[in-house]
């Protein structure tokens, strides 16, 4: 008989990339559709960065890494997190990984044991819960909607932990929202992590340097906290590295040694020429990280001023990320074209036909009155966009 096994059908399909592959077949039949469905900035990988590919390539970095990444870079990593963050790491507490992706289902794959309980606060990351479905986990969803900034406090946190609780995941700056935990937020959160033995956190930080508050602050900063966090990071979003595939967690060796041995048995280390590429991100000049976020801080005022104008939405001002998650919860029940607007899915679906504009619903992210906008593309076309928006959404009565 033909089946897959019952922990693939425990899974649901990334949202995020199912919209972004609609908007491609859209593409392809010769439609012109805007996506703001897929969280990538739209920047070239900047040229020292390209160079130093270039003489990995001639130094022939062509065979098999460490599976853990090779001494250079986990040093380099090292640097970087005590010169930026002020976390002292050593490179046996480091494993680099096939993108931060890899790095948080490692995280999770390692500690989470079956019916073990994890926090996420939504909204969250469309695929958080999907990983702790696959390591036998079950999720607890913590909601923190647009009243509360979406961010959840320590009192929700304290409420949420039982005896079977084993990690929270946070990520600050946030994917879907944007929402950016205060110094003073995170203290007062790793303050119940610590009362609770045995409780561990996943800090996604692969957003810290599209920041438009200042100073990124972790969570693994407070005493106590950074033997019980695996900080998650990477190239991707700060560089414009996407498809390079470079991510890392940075935590105790124990957990470290732990991620080593699973990623040793299903990928083995991540692309030799991207790790070289990698040194060279994070030990060069970092002005070409500070223009891309000023760009991406250009286009947040934008969007956010042009989502304001349409009626219908609520509107907060994300302080980080690239993503605006408004509430759109008015239009459902409304119609327009024999389609009606049940759930935010619906309304995304709705704006793909009827704007060629690709969003993500927010059902995907734990917030069913809210839908995800990525602002990493070009300002014509966020205002393209949101033009198509506001004329596609006046149509619904």
């Amino acid at each position: 008989m033909a089946r897959l096994s019952n922990r693939l059908n425990r899974l649901a399909a990334s949202a995020t990339l199912v919209m972004s592959q609609r908007s491609s077949e859209m593409k392809a039949q010769g439609i012109d559709v805007i996506n703001l469905s897929v969280g990538e900035p739209d920047f070239n990988t900047p040229d020292h960065i390209k160079e130093a590919a270039h003489q990995a390539i001639r130094d022939n970095y062509s065979r098999y890494s460490p599976v853990p990444g090779y001494a250079n870079l986990r040093e380099a990593i090292a640097a970087k997190l005590q010169r930026e963050n002020g976390l002292h790491y050593t490179p046996a507490e480091i494993v680099v990984s096939n993108g931060a992706k890899q790095g948080v289902c490692n995280a999770v794959l390692a500690l989470v044991d079956e019916g073990e309980e994890v926090i996420i606060p939504a909204p969250y990351w469309v695929s958080y819960p999907q990983m702790v479905k696959l390591a036998g986990g079950r999720p607890v969803i913590i909601e923190a909607g647009f009243e509360q900034n979406f961010k959840i406090t320590p009192e929700q946190l304290e409420a949420a932990i039982t005896p079977a609780t084993r990690m929270l995941i946070l990520c600050s700056p946030s994917n879907p929202t944007g929402s950016v935990y205060s110094k003073e937020e995170l203290r007062a959160l790793a303050q119940v992590v610590l009362a609770h033995e045995d409780l561990y956190v996943l800090a996604d930080e692969i957003y810290e340097h599209i920041n438009y508050k200042g100073h990124h602050e972790s969570i693994a900063q407070f005493d106590g906290m950074k033997e019980r966090c695996i900080v998650v990071n990477g190239v991707s979003k700060a560089y414009a590295m996407t498809g390079w595939r470079i991510g890392y967690i940075a935590a105790p060796e124990w957990i470290a040694k732990g991620c080593n041995k699973l990623q040793g048995q299903y990928t083995s280390g991540p692309c030799s020429v991207s790790q070289q590429a990698a040194v060279a991100a994070y030990e060069a000049d970092q002005a070409c990280v500070e223009e891309m976020r000023k760009a991406f801080e250009r286009r947040r005022d934008l969007i956010v001023q042009l989502a304001k104008e349409i009626p219908g939405l609520e509107v907060n001002v994300p302080e980080g990320a690239f993503y605006l998650f408004p509430k759109c919860s008015s239009f459902y029940g409304k119609q327009y074209g024999g389609k009606t607007i049940n759930n935010s899915t619906d309304l995304a679906l709705y704006l793909l036909e009827e704007a060629h504009v690709a969003t993500v619903g927010g059902d995907a992210f734990g917030d069913p009155d809210c839908f995800r906008m990525s602002y990493a593309t070009s300002d014509d076309n966020i205002r393209e966009a949101l033009s198509r928006i506001k004329t596609a959404l006046a149509k619904l009565q």
